[in-house]
């Protein structure tokens, strides 16, 4: 392991070579430790046992008859929610990174561990080991790829920093928590967000390519609950580009890794705070799902400002369509094209009548699900029996999928 401090002394850093290609890997970083077997223990993409998890972090399982908790796991209360004033460079308003460095001011930690720019691409990741308030500045914004986030923890153990916080995505998030006891710290906060679609940072800057002439200036790009893409440019140019009418078609059908079209678990539900943006119809969206980020969002005070979530449209019609898509896909995106003059038509209507606020996260939920059992049965059947949790069947029920003979564990006790 290479441990260096390329831009900021108060920042150690973990710059690897890309990892071996390895199937259903994200290279969350504990095959880079000192005890790479423990993969066997921790990953996502092995056996998972989300209510064992579920209960061991927040006491219970979800409650598929409580809320939306079949949707988005355990939590206490979800919020639409805004950083004010928002930071500078933030990717919505700022909240992850101001809870970091929070947790740093007032001593609730010693470090923080999240995911920051490559000083050779701003989108490609790199893990960094946050120990100062201020610095928490650099890890905002979104990176694109696969960052071995979790072979900080033993520097940060070796540092002997004994109370930390990780920001994270899911797969990380998972590894984090099966290995939770045998780590060592006196304490461990983690700050969720929600993923699902990763991919290399070679085949994101090919795509950043089919949505500018000039793809080297864009600085800033995020998908919208309001189906819309968001770039910004360098020269402080802005473009907005429908869901429909991006080159999704144009891409590879090996673009996204099979791990991100069979994960199960894209709203982090083993984080104690998650926060994203599908709910939050243009602004946050906080899933509360502890005692632990209740602590993290008290961290805040006035300077988080939150309202009831909404909800608007239907969301069966787009998820049945998606799942057509990809069941015609045979294994690759969903490529059928829709008509120009359609796309411009739908592009107009989707924000105004499709799913929103709740009801778009539920139906994503929905498509992600479809998404798993349709891949893993073409790609890797064997697999199904221990990736695939209760929960997620019962998301595709609805739309006509049940467990094929083999496909489904014994009935786990939640």
């Amino acid at each position: 392991m290479d441990t260096s401090r390329p831009t900021n002394p108060h920042i150690t850093t973990v710059d690897f070579a890309p990892a071996a290609p390895r199937s259903l890997c994200t290279d969350c970083g504990i095959s880079r430790t000192s005890d790479p077997k423990a993969c066997g223990r921790a990953c996502q993409f092995i056996q998972p046992d989300y209510p064992k998890l579920e209960r061991q972090v927040h006491g219970r399982a979800r409650d598929a008859a409580k809320g939306d908790e079949l949707f988005f796991g355990p939590y206490r209360r979800m919020v639409q929610a805004e950083l004010v004033p928002s930071s500078p460079g933030a990717q919505w308003t700022g909240i992850t990174t101001r809870i970091g460095a929070r947790l740093l001011e007032t001593g609730a930690v010693d470090a923080v561990l999240a995911v920051g720019p490559h000083p050779d691409d701003r989108w490609r990741p790199l893990p960094m080991l946050v120990t100062r308030a201020e610095d928490m500045a650099e890890v905002r914004g979104m990176r694109m790829g696969y960052a071995p986030l979790l072979a900080l923890l033993e520097p940060a153990r070796a540092a002997g920093h004994r109370r930390i916080a990780v920001v994270g995505i899911a797969c990380q998030i998972h590894a984090l928590r099966a290995l939770e006891a045998e780590l060592g710290f006196e304490r461990i906060y983690v700050i969720g967000t929600p993923c699902s679609d990763n991919t290399t940072t070679e085949n994101f800057h090919t795509f950043l390519g089919l949505l500018s002439d000039r793809p080297e200036t864009i600085s800033y790009l995020e998908f919208r609950a309001d189906y819309h893409v968001e770039l910004r440019f360098d020269d402080g140019a802005t473009r907005e580009i429908p869901f429909l009418q991006l080159p999704i078609s144009d891409l590879p059908g090996d673009f996204f890794p099979l791990t991100c079209r069979t994960c199960v678990d894209y709203t982090n539900v083993l984080a104690d705070i998650t926060v994203g943006y599908m709910a939050g119809r243009g602004k946050q969206w906080l899933l509360v799902r502890n005692e632990r980020g209740e602590e993290l969002v008290r961290l805040l005070g006035d300077e988080l400002r939150t309202a009831e979530l909404t909800s608007a449209g239907k969301r069966a019609g787009p998820v049945k369509g998606f799942l057509t898509n990809t069941e015609l896909a045979a294994g690759g995106l969903p490529l059928r094209r829709m008509p120009k003059m359609l796309r411009k038509v739908f592009g107009w209507l989707m924000p105004r009548v499709g799913p929103r606020g709740t009801e778009f996260a539920r139906a994503r939920l929905e498509m992600k699900a479809v998404e798993t059992v349709l891949h893993l049965r073409r790609a890797a059947r064997p697999k199904m029996k221990t990736m695939i949790p209760d929960h997620v069947w019962a998301l595709v029920k609805p739309y006509g999928i049940e467990p094929e003979p083999g496909e489904r564990r014994e009935p786990s006790d939640t």
